[in-house]
């Protein structure tokens, strides 16, 4: 007998409060004891997604309620992390479509919300945050009938069932001014508006691989939807890979989601989302079928990378003196590998030179966060700008990716927004006040442009401006983005920077390092004023003698030196740099680091 089971999706715009209202959704069904201290946003089990705040990698977990099991698939927000979002949409029979009431729909709502539509899912829709200062939680629902229309939903879709929501305060309201203090209405929405999963319960097993884990002890661990029959440990079936190659394999292990873990099981039963292990080459959108009944299913369809990035050994001076356990090009290839196999957007291009890996993904921040991943656990590299993916068409014409960008900031801001969009080629489509004394504005970008407009974006609005992105397609190449107009300081000899030499120096342009830091000849210690390069010696010690000078008691007071995220690192690259990544410091260095050959190479180059 198949169980009463809803598989359901929370999809959402970055920030708009999915995990939280997870939080929530398993406090009213009873997942925590009395007594039982819970972290904020259980689902975001991973470090990274704590320190940022959004959630990187779709994960599941269950909760019971009235007897029906309610599997939940948190997805990320971020457009970067848009292929999580595909895939498990495969899995699920409906979404839990979260809106900000402050915010309504935004680029990463519509971009969720259609592909919610191509997989025919169920929509319920929780306008979110209706206790939040500002909140407009009737217009937010106005925009959200709007933008189903707007994607062609059919009739009977644009009668979705609408809760106003708090996951901060956890109550889900039929109105905006309801008397509800739980979330017991939106729990009574999931089971009644949800379908049940669409599959066949007798007949020879099937499934599709929408989720990867790793487990140290037994390998791969794969699994998703069961969409017929039954699996057994023991079971013998068969692997359908991408290309049609097949490969038998015994099930060793059986596993379903209870709470927030893996439960072992020896039967996972139909419309359930199981987890198997048995063999390891498995890839995202492989077919798991009876060996006796092979059935491949369509494999997952996600939108195209967008950027590159070459990652190479580190080769500097100070390499593996900031603890790095991993430094050989064949570790990073490893590692780089090895998270391929669990991504869906992630790609390696096989063709690179044999020192260099290049990786193709979605966004810079996708990017960042594999970096940063592999740096805690004690890689070091040394990579390159991120470049665009550059097609060409039937005619032969430059064409390059190009984006949506919603941009949302008060009003003092504009001028420079605009400027700035300007500079990066963005064509506005759209400018609109939204109240409040803020305006949204909407334009279609260049992905190069976008490459560290954020961090430029939040200083320009004092941190009260709101920025996303969806990609758009491909157009005819825009023509050349300045992506800096300051030349880098470059240090001209090994040794620790001297204050003698930061007081000097400071008055040419911005340390990027303070006093003491260790340096070599080659690495780039600051931002010129200017825009060339500038060769200056930071490791310089004054000289000893006996004579007193007149101004020898005057301290001038050294400029504070300017910090990097790993973000505004890699967007403030030139071609010929690179970033020198160490489990302890980001260090900016030139490709050629000695300055005779650069020279050379400098002038081959313009020749």
């Amino acid at each position: 007998m198949a169980l009463d089971v809803r598989n359901l999706g929370i999809i959402a715009h970055v920030d708009h409060g999915k995990t939280t209202l997870v939080d929530a959704i398993f406090k009213q069904a009873g997942l925590f004891k009395a007594h039982e201290a819970v972290t904020d946003r259980v689902m975001d089990s991973n470090d990274l997604e704590r320190e940022r705040g959004i959630t990187i990698l779709s994960k599941v977990a269950s909760c019971l309620y009235k007897g029906t099991k309610i599997n939940i698939v948190d997805t990320p927000g971020h457009a970067d992390f848009g292929g999580e979002v595909e895939r498990v949409l495969s899995m699920v029979d409906g979404v839990l479509l979260i809106v900000d009431a402050c915010e309504g729909p935004m680029p990463q709502t519509r971009f969720v919300l259609k592909k919610a539509f191509e997989n025919n899912l169920k929509v319920v829709c929780c306008v979110n945050k209706i206790d939040r200062e500002g909140a407009r939680p009737q217009e937010a629902y106005d925009q959200t009938i709007d933008l189903f229309i707007d994607l062609g939903a059919d009739e009977d879709d644009l009668y979705f069932p609408v809760l106003y929501t708090s996951g901060a305060g956890g109550f889900a309201r039929l109105t905006p001014d309801g008397e509800e203090q739980d979330m017991q209405q939106l729990l009574e929405a999931i089971v009644r508006d949800i379908p049940a999963p669409k599959v066949v319960e007798d007949g020879p097993m099937r499934l599709q691989i929408n989720n990867l884990d790793y487990s140290d002890y037994l390998g791969r661990i794969f699994g998703g939807k069961l969409l017929r029959g039954r699996v057994r440990v023991g079971d013998r079936l068969t692997q359908v890979h991408d290309g049609g190659k097949q490969t038998s394999f015994n099930v060793t292990k059986v596993w379903i989601y209870e709470g927030l873990k893996l439960k072992e099981v020896e039967v996972g039963e139909t419309g359930e989302i199981v987890m198997m292990s048995g063999t390891d080459e498995v890839l995202i959108g492989d077919t798991i079928c009876d060996a006796s009944h092979v059935e491949p299913l369509p494999r997952i369809e996600v939108e195209p990378s967008t950027l590159t990035m070459n990652f190479f050994a580190n080769t500097s001076p100070l390499a593996g003196q900031d603890g790095g356990k991993f430094l050989t090009i064949h570790k990073i290839r490893e590692r780089l590998e090895k998270e391929e196999k669990v991504s869906v957007t992630l790609k390696l291009d096989k063709s690179a030179p044999a020192d260099t890996v290049r990786v193709a993904a979605r966004g810079e921040m996708q990017l960042s966060v594999i970096i940063e991943t592999m740096r805690r656990e004690g890689y070091e590299m040394a990579i390159a700008r991120p470049e665009v993916i550059i097609t060409t068409d039937e005619r032969g014409k430059k064409m390059e990716p190009m984006e949506e960008l919603t941009c949302e900031f008060e009003d003092g801001a504009m001028g420079d927004v605009m400027e700035e969009l300007s500079r990066r080629k963005a064509l506005i489509t759209n400018m609109s006040p939204i109240g409040v004394g803020r305006s949204r504005v909407i334009a279609i970008i260049p992905t190069r442009g976008l490459i560290g407009l954020r961090s430029v974006y939040l200083t320009m609005t004092r941190g009260t401006g709101i920025m996303a992105s969806i990609f758009n397609g491909y157009e005819e190449y825009k023509g050349t983005i300045e992506n800096r107009v300051n030349g880098s300081l470059i240090g001209k000899d090994p040794g620790k920077i001297t204050r003698y030499a930061y007081e000097d120096v400071q008055e040419r342009g911005t340390f990027f390092y303070p006093v003491g830091t260790d340096t070599y000849a080659g690495m780039i210690v600051g931002m010129n004023a200017r825009d060339e390069d500038m060769i200056v010696n930071v490791t310089k010690m004054k000289a000893a003698n006996n004579i007193r000078s007149a101004n020898s008691e005057d301290t001038t007071v050294l400029k504070a030196h300017k910090d990097f995220s790993l973000e505004q690192a890699l967007s403030w690259l030139r071609d010929d740099e690179l970033l020198e990544v160490t489990p302890k410091y980001l260090r900016f260095r030139k490709k050629i680091l000695d300055h005779s050959e650069r020279r050379v190479s400098e002038r081959r180059a313009t020749v």
